[in-house]
């Protein structure tokens, strides 16, 4: 799949779920068809735990079968120099970690490469980047502190508005977005949400994707 494929069916997505390579201590499968079957059309291996790079290799096994069972893209969080063996679509880097371009040279010139943004300032340099320097995709928030960043204080919804007002690249709302507060982030201008555990944690994964897509938006701008 060239980046070009890549990058319009991830301006397509609408539900992009992040989990960590053995969920609950075991095998992620059976969760991530779950997740899949429930709508939605990204998933990333976020494993923060110490591995080495044989581990999270193994890891991204069943992430790549269940992308490629249900059509959908897989994303590798951090480790951009791994992407080619773990047979990922792209990486997803922080504001902290390796700088857009550089994560781009050793992803490889198919590979997206997506990155995280905290506030309107991030979000306009991210949107304002050209060529290798340009993002495929930003991530906005954390809305609500959650977690899965521990020690980083939610932003709010005004970053999600801004967004939706400024970006031009397409970007998806993070951060302990569940479907007690989904609304809220659809009313700030949201589109396209990134969650864990609303749909890890949930006693029937499958369902909880489904409602989560289905009280998203119908229609994705490219860059909205």
């Amino acid at each position: 799949m060239t980046r070009a494929e890549r990058a319009a069916r991830i301006a397509a997505a609408r539900l992009y779920f992040v989990c960590e390579g053995l969920p609950g201590g075991g095998p992620p499968d059976e969760l991530l068809d779950a997740a899949l079957r429930g709508g939605a059309e990204v998933i990333q291996l976020r494993e923060k735990s110490p591995r080495c790079a044989e581990e999270i290799v193994a890891m991204a096994e069943p992430f790549r079968r269940a992308a490629d069972s249900h059509g959908a893209l897989f994303i590798l969080n951090d480790h951009p120099e791994l992407v080619a063996d773990c047979g990922a679509d792209g990486v997803h880097v922080g504001q902290d970690d390796a700088p857009v371009p550089e994560a781009r040279g050793a992803a490889g010139p198919e590979a997206l490469v997506g990155l995280s943004t905290h506030s309107p300032e991030q979000i306009d340099a991210a949107c304002a980047a050209e060529g290798p320097d340009r993002p495929d995709q930003i991530s906005v928030g954390p809305v609500w502190e959650t977690p899965t960043k521990a020690g980083r204080a939610g932003v709010g919804l005004e970053p999600i508005a801004h967004a939706a007002r400024n970006a031009t690249v397409p970007w998806f709302a993070i951060g302990g977005i569940d479907p007690g507060n989904l609304d809220e982030v659809v009313a700030a201008g949201a589109q396209r949400v990134v969650v864990v555990r609303a749909i890890r944690d949930a006693a029937d994964p499958e369902a909880a994707a489904r409602a989560l897509r289905a009280a998203l938006p119908g229609t994705v701008g490219a860059a909205s």
